[in-house]
């Protein structure tokens, strides 16, 4: 892994840092900070240099994502691109776009960095390969702040949405990745943001969506509705009472099995300009919302959205339940290898870091138990 990974470090000593830090990353015990890292290799001179080839260097971590990504497809193989946001609780105010805000899933206000990372997942296993970091206005606007953090002058404010589209195109159109479903967890994002850009590049997705997302009805057999309604998405299923159907598909993640509950579909269109622009650049291609009650039907049902009309219920779910195995797999093994132990003020090696951490989690995910960690990452390396 470590030849194709670092292929694009011009120099010798910079591909065998690279080698290094995912050894400490996953063979140091407790936090894996830089120093701690260092500790294993060597003395004070050790520290220096690779806290400079993280936070100083000038390696573009890009090529090396890229790489990885590449080492995946073939290897899980990849069903489908999982976009998971990601909150990372910092201590202090000097870590790169720490900022005070509410998170909705601690249901409370945290110092914390957030990120957008883009995973490939199979039925069974998961692993990063892409990582955007949201820059609040605070970080933006404060120019000593961007100066002391070597933020450059391409980082704007953007919004999730935003940030997680561009992170899914580049994926696809400049890194020649399969296209694949996106799975998002959208319920915080802006939902004509992600189908409007990925639309227009064919790119299919599944994307859980908040209860209150307002969509035109596109189905005139939805009873008592006009084919014109425009409805909240809640509204639109709690409509469909009566015609729900039993639906089971196979589970993906450590436990398998099968899981059963009651699903409705109704075919959908976002409403004004931006549904006109979806069907201009996606092929004139159909919305559809269905939400799933596990179990007996009798809890509030998960909302979805997504374009691929003609992919069966249990199909459907299966690619949603791939949000569940990355939930899984970030708790297990990406904070085990360290992605959210990166302390310094640097956005490159903020960036450095979670690209070598997810080359990390992705040899824990793909080597065999027997085989070692310190075989997997490489021997000496090139």
């Amino acid at each position: 892994m470590s030849r194709s990974l670092f292929a694009s470090l011009p120099r010798a000593d910079q591909r065998k840092k690279g080698v290094e830090y995912i050894r400490g990353l996953l063979e140091v015990r407790g936090r894996k900070s830089i120093r701690n890292i260092a500790s294993t290799m060597g003395g004070r001179a050790t520290d220096q240099s690779l806290h400079h080839f993280i936070s100083e260097s000038t390696w573009d971590w890009v090529p090396v994502r890229q790489a990885l990504a590449q080492y995946m497809v073939p290897r899980l193989p990849v069903e489908a691109w999982v976009v998971r946001n990601t909150v990372i609780r910092k201590a202090g105010q000097h870590s790169v776009g720490v900022d005070r805000r509410f998170v909705p899933a601690a249901g409370r206000v945290l110092n914390a960095q957030e990120a957008v990372g883009v995973w490939a997942a199979s039925g069974s296993r998961s692993s990063p390969v892409h990582w955007g970091l949201h820059l609040p206005q605070g970080w933006i606007d404060d120019v000593p702040r961007r100066s002391r953090a070597s933020i450059p002058a391409s980082a704007q404010l953007e919004t999730l949405a935003v940030r997680a589209a561009k992170l899914c195109v580049q994926l696809v159109s400049e890194w020649a990745m399969p296209i694949r479903p996106m799975v998002f967890d959208a319920r915080e994002m802006d939902v004509a943001t992600i189908v409007e850009s990925l639309g227009r590049r064919g790119i299919p997705l599944v994307a859980r969506v908040d209860e209150s997302v307002a969509l035109a009805v596109a189905d005139p057999a939805l009873t008592g509705h006009s084919g014109s309604a425009r409805m909240r998405a809640y509204e639109v299923i709690r409509a469909t009472k009566g015609s729900r159907q039993p639906v089971r598909w196979p589970a993906n993640g450590p436990g398998g099995g099968v899981r059963a509950g009651q699903v409705a579909n109704v075919a959908v269109r976002l409403p004004g300009g931006r549904a006109s622009a979806v069907r201009r650049h996606g092929g004139g291609r159909q919305l559809v919302l269905f939400g799933l009650s596990e179990g007996n039907g009798h809890n509030a049902p998960q909302l979805w959205l997504t374009d691929m009309t003609t992919a069966q219920p249990a199909a459907l779910l299966k690619l949603c339940t791939l949000m569940d195995l990355v939930d899984h797999d970030y708790l297990a093994v990406s904070k085990a290898v360290g992605i959210e132990d990166y302390a310094g003020r640097s956005f490159g090696g903020w960036h450095r870091h979670m690209t070598l951490a997810s080359a990390a989690h992705a040899i824990t995910a793909l080597a065999p138990a027997a085989r070692g960690l310190r075989a997997a990452v490489g021997g000496t390396p090139p």
